[in-house]
Order: C-alpha cells, then sequence, then structure tokens
C-alpha cells in the first residue's frame, strides 16, 4: 500500500499514524491494513470512571432522600465528573490501542446528539455510542432511543398517551434517519404515539410504562398496524432513504465535505439492507476513490482532532483540567457538550478570524509554553461570551507535563522532509515553503512546532 494512502486513511479513520508503524503498514497490502483497521470483534472496552463514591447519593435521590443541599451537592459532584470524563475521553483518543472505533464513537456523538449533566447516564449513553459504533444500526438506533440520556434529552419520559411529547420522533426523523422533506407532520404524531410510556429505572435500565403507552392502531410512512417504538424504527430503516441519509454523513465526514453522487449510490447499495456499519466502512476504505488526489487535505480537522493529534505526538498531561476544556471551548468544541441536538457544524464552520489564529498557536501554547488567555474561574456549562469577557483580563501559560518520549523515538532523527511529509497532508502553499526553508537552525523539536503552526496543519 503507498505510504500516502496509508497516512490518508490513519488520519481519517484516526488521529494519525507514527513512523515505524507507517514504514511496516506500507509494506502491507490495502486489503490486510484495512482489515487491521476495522476490528471484526464485538468487544470493546468501555469508558467509565470511578463512581462507586456517588451510587449511595444517587440512590437516595431517587427515593427522595436528599434534602435540598443534599441535591445541590450531588449536582455539583455529577458537574466534576463529567469534567473528568470530558478528560478521559480525550486521554481514550490519544492513546487507544482502537483507533478506528474511537473515531466512529467520536463521529456517532455528533449524529446521535444527546447531553446530559447526569454523570452516570452519560457515561451510559457514551458507552452505547462506542458499543454501537461498527454494529448494526438498527440495533444502534434502539439503543439510543432507550438510553436515559436520549428520554430526558429530547423529553421521551414524558411522552404519555394522554399527551404525547414529539420532540424526540421529530429529532428522530429530522437528524437521526431520514432529514427533512422524507416524512410527514402526521408521521411525525404517529410515531410520538408509538414511544409513549417509553422510560427507564434508576440504574438506566429501560421499562416501559405499560398504562401511559398509547396501544392504538397507528399509520407510519405509509404502514398500518398497532406500532410501538422499536416497530418505528423497523419501518424507517425500510426507507432508502434513511441508508442515503447515514452515508452522506459518511462521506462527509470520512471521504470529503463535497457529495459525490457516485460514490455515494455506490455506498448506498452496500449499506442499504444489510445496515452493516463495519461493512459500510470497510468498503469505503477499500474504494479506489477514497485515496484520489482530491481528498487529501480536503477536510478542516475539528477541535477535538487538532487537539489530539499534537498529543499522539507529544502526550500532555493538564495538572488542570479545567484549562483543557478552555481550550476546547476557545476552539467551539466541548466533548459531552453540543451547542444543540443538531450538534457541532462541521469543516468551514470550525474556522473564523479568531479560531484560526488561536488554532495556529496552539502547538507553541502546548509545547513551547506560549502565553495564552486561560482563567482559573468559571464553570463547564458557562457560555462562550461570558467566558471569553473573563479570561481576556488576563494571560498566563498553562500548566501542564509533556512527555517527549514518542518524539525523541519516532520523530527526531527524520530529516526535514520526512517530518513535513508525516506531519502536513494537504499541499503547502510555495510562501510557506519559502518560509519553511529559512529555519535551518532550528532542531526538529522547533520545526515541528513551527510546521504545526502553518494553515495547512488545520487540513486532514
Amino acid at each position: 500500500m503507498e505510504t500516502k494512502h496509508v497516512q490518508h486513511l490513519f488520519h481519517r479513520a484516526g488521529f494519525g499514524i507514527l513512523p515505524s508503524k507507517l514504514l511496516s503498514l506500507s509494506k502491507m497490502s490495502r486489503k490486510n491494513v484495512v482489515t487491521g483497521l476495522v476490528p471484526k470483534t464485538k468487544k470493546f472496552q468501555k469508558l467509565q470512571l470511578e463512581l462507586s463514591g456517588m451510587e449511595a447519593m444517587v440512590k437516595d435521590a431517587t427515593k427522595g432522600r436528599l434534602s435540598k443541599p443534599q441535591r445541590k451537592e450531588l449536582q455539583r459532584l455529577s458537574r466534576e465528573k463529567l469534567k473528568e470524563y470530558n478528560a478521559a475521553w480525550i486521554h481514550r483518543l490519544v492513546h487507544t490501542q482502537e483507533p478506528f472505533r474511537e473515531k466512529m464513537t467520536l463521529f456517532w456523538a455528533n449524529i446521535f446528539v444527546c447531553r446530559d449533566n447526569h454523570i452516570f447516564h452519560a457515561q451510559q449513553f457514551n458507552n452505547i455510542l462506542r458499543e454501537h459504533a461498527l454494529g448494526h444500526l438498527g440495533d444502534f438506533l434502539k439503543a439510543v432511543a432507550k438510553a436515559p440520556s436520549m428520554s430526558k434529552y429530547l423529553n421521551n419520559r414524558q411522552n404519555i398517551k394522554e399527551k404525547p411529547n414529539e420532540n424526540f420522533a421529530r429529532e428522530l426523523l429530522e437528524l437521526f434517519t431520514l432529514g427533512e422533506g422524507n416524512y410527514s407532520e402526521q408521521d411525525i404524531k404517529e410515531a410520538a404515539r408509538a414511544f409513549s410510556g417509553w422510560s427507564f429505572r434508576p440504574n438506566g435500565d429501560f421499562y416501559l410504562r405499560q398504562k401511559k403507552h398509547d396501544y392504538g392502531s397507528k399509520t407510519f410512512l405509509g404502514e398500518r398496524g398497532n406500532f410501538d417504538g422499536d416497530d418505528i424504527i423497523n419501518i424507517i430503516l425500510k426507507q432508502p432513504q434513511c441508508a442515503r441519509y447515514i452515508c452522506k454523513k459518511v462521506y462527509r465526514y470520512f471521504v470529503h465535505p463535497e457529495i459525490n453522487e457516485d460514490h455515494l449510490k455506490e455506498m448506498e447499495g452496500v449499506f442499504y439492507g444489510s445496515y452493516d456499519i463495519a461493512k459500510l466502512m470497510q468498503h469505503v476504505f477499500m474504494s479506489d476513490w477514497f485515496y484520489e488526489k482530491e481528498q487529501h487535505g480536503s477536510k478542516i480537522k475539528s477541535p477535538i482532532e487538532l487537539l489530539v493529534g499534537i498529543q499522539k505526538i507529544v502526550p500532555i498531561h493538564f495538572m488542570k483540567k479545567k484549562q483543557q476544556l478552555y481550550l476546547q471551548r476557545i476552539m467551539g468544541q466541548v466533548l459531552l457538550y453540543p451547542p444543540n441536538v443538531a450538534g457541532w457544524k462541521q469543516n468551514r464552520n470550525w474556522i473564523d478570524g479568531n479560531t484560526l489564529l488561536f488554532r495556529m498557536k496552539l502547538a507553541s501554547v502546548l509545547l513551547n509554553d506560549a502565553v495564552i488567555q486561560v482563567s482559573e474561574k468559571g464553570e463547564f456549562e458557562d457560555s462562550f461570551e461570558a467566558y471569553y469577557a473573563n479570561t481576556r483580563k488576563r494571560g498566563k501559560k498553562l500548566n501542564i507535563e509533556r512527555d517527549w518520549s514518542i518524539f525523541s523515538q519516532e520523530y527526531v532523527s527524520l530529516d526535514r522532509q520526512s517530518l513535513r511529509s508525516y506531519l502536513i497532508q494537504a499541499q503547502i502553499d510555495k510562501d510557506t515553503l519559502l518560509f519553511l526553508d529559512t529555519l535551518t537552525q532550528l532542531e526538529n523539536k522547533e520545526y515541528m512546532v513551527q510546521l504545526m503552526s502553518i494553515p495547512e496543519y488545520q487540513l486532514c
């Protein structure tokens, strides 16, 4: 497999690749590389915090045994644990042995968008994404629909036969499976009736409140019957538009922001019916068009891709976890805290005049102790405007520890051209190349920081 193709694959299906691994994989066939990247096993490693100290409080809260101050303390503890989980998720992205499953988990988090301040439920939902990331779409949708976090986020717990709540049914059709224009308002109403009575127990297990469920006949997308929520999902999966909708999302995230209809139809043919996510992704990565020149460097890295990509080379430990949260906030993507049910807008939406300048300075901030505006104050859910107004008042260095061992083993002895080719996927502007050629006195460590500070490093 061509070296540049392996690099392209691992930047899209992961967060980069080390020179030593690139060398070994370049000697293998595309089929063997892709097969090794996309796991066949359904086993996965959950991402979990130690929460045993909070279990008794949560149990008492569900039984109404906590006083108002105790409830506030439980809420505070949950918010702190969410910050820990945010840091743990980024650590997993940096150090995972399953880069593709983790990349897919990140992808699905912006499709089946959800937000929850309850750490037990938020953790459960995150692991649902991880478990089903490469499985069957139908099983995935049913697990998401029954998750406590989703039930709360889109008000399906309040959906009862006497007064159907349409929030979840609407977003299931509009944002999760079909897209606008491919269903009617009546379809939403009928779907909401089918999901009525769906709830969960304090431990997060799904259960049906039978007296609140509408068992009556419903007409949905041209079919009629006494449907429940699972039936609604099964009917959705019969629609070719469902396969097309998901394939569009996959194409824009993993291939190119602009859809190629021929490629899309090819993907739909593989996905529709089987709804095997792993099979779809294997097809994409085996296709010649995935490796065509116009795909390389066509995507703007998300803030998380940028932050994790740097740490794949130089792992970083934030002594103050809030500071890593602030970096995410400044760049516009805080894990576990999407802006709304539509999620984060992708590609060019990551960039404006302020964020581009900051992103280009990020490597210097992380690796060269450059000064950044960071405050020790502020909450996980502060608005960006409030945070930015506060942090403009002073500048300081991040309190972090860096591990240069990977860089020393993999990059320190590379020549300039090789280092450049490992770090930059897009074609570099001629003027930028002239500038880089003047940096003859820099050691590889400083030269790497310079490479990470050019506009082309923002692309993958």
